[in-house]
């Protein structure tokens, strides 16, 4: 293949997890390529926003990985999950009194 020295190159299986009524994603990807936790690593994810790493899992087989993610998410809510967004629009309001 050619690719550059630290490229990464996955392949990747897709798992939807519904959960309370919501879904997310797991992705399990498999190593081609590049430096991983492990030769597969699961990944919670809202397609463009990935779980915190200490959600995801790892493991020497996909389903190793998938299962050390789970375990991990298991007593979870969905939204916990992935890194708090702070909205420009919930900031004080600068002329308001503590």
């Amino acid at each position: 293949m050619e690719l550059n020295v630290k490229d990464i190159l996955t392949r990747v299986t897709r798992y939807n997890l519904i959960r309370n009524g919501r879904m997310i994603y797991i992705d399990v990807h498999k190593k081609i390529q590049g430096n991983l936790a492990s030769d597969y690593i699961a990944v919670p994810n809202l397609v463009n926003i990935i779980a915190e790493s200490k959600h995801q899992g790892a493991g020497s087989t996909e389903e190793q990985a998938l299962s050390d993610c789970l375990k991990k998410i298991k007593e979870l809510n969905l939204e916990d999950l992935f890194p708090k967004v702070v909205s420009k629009n919930n900031a004080p309001d600068p002329g308001e009194k503590p």
